[in-house]
């Protein structure tokens, strides 16, 4: 092994994500619709019958399929089924940061707009009700913000030997802000509360908040 082949081998190739091979793809759409000409997030409430995260509250989305060509096709296909509209019901606003979760997974969300929303056919399977929630209520109500702290926790024979400090090295700790919306009786939190979060900074950054 030499230089040369050194260069040859790294030359072309497009940084990623480390270990991103191994990470699962998901992706999520914020959905905006019109209400009585006032723009609202639409949200899901899980089905209680499925396995994870029962009865909480979320945006449409999901898993990325081996078949789907990228992940604005995701969340558009996901929406369309969860959702029971046509796909050409769908449009794509803009993309938001994805997030990279601790548990080995990638998401990507995406701003859309449903049209003829009043078509919605919930899969029953998947959503047990869709509710909507004005987008000034998200503007006017900022979230409350809760801390969730992690803390290193070595395996039985980790080989504290080999490191300086031993058993008393100090690890990096870390945490995790959750945020909480609340409305009528819905409480939205979690990854969810965190994107409306994202998407409100964003508007409050760069688009004016009164309706001229």
């Amino acid at each position: 092994m030499d230089i040369e082949k050194i260069k040859t081998n790294l030359e072309n190739r497009i940084p990623s994500i480390m270990g991103a091979q191994h990470f699962t793809k998901y992706a999520v759409l914020l959905p905006l619709l019109k209400v009585d000409d006032e723009i609202h997030l639409l949200l899901e409430v899980r089905a209680l019958s499925l396995r994870r995260q029962p009865g909480e509250i979320c945006f449409p989305g999901g898993k990325m399929d081996k078949g789907d060509k990228n992940e604005q096709y995701t969340a558009i296909r996901e929406t369309s089924e969860e959702l029971g509209i046509p796909n050409e019901c769908i449009s794509i606003i803009a993309p938001l940061d994805y997030t990279i979760s601790p548990f080995g997974t990638i998401i990507y969300p995406f701003v859309g707009y449903i049209s003829k929303h009043e078509i919605l056919n919930p899969n029953p399977s998947e959503v047990d009700k869709v509710f909507t929630v004005p987008l000034t209520h998200f503007i006017s109500n900022p979230p409350d913000c809760f801390k969730v702290h992690f803390k290193a926790a070595p395996e039985d024979g980790f080989p504290y030997e080999h490191i300086r400090g031993g058993q008393k090295y100090k690890w990096q700790t870390r945490h995790l802000d959750e945020y909480f919306y609340y409305y009528e009786d819905y409480v939205i939190w979690g990854l969810t509360a965190g994107i409306i979060k994202q998407f409100v900074e964003l508007l409050k950054n760069e688009t004016p908040l009164n309706n001229e």
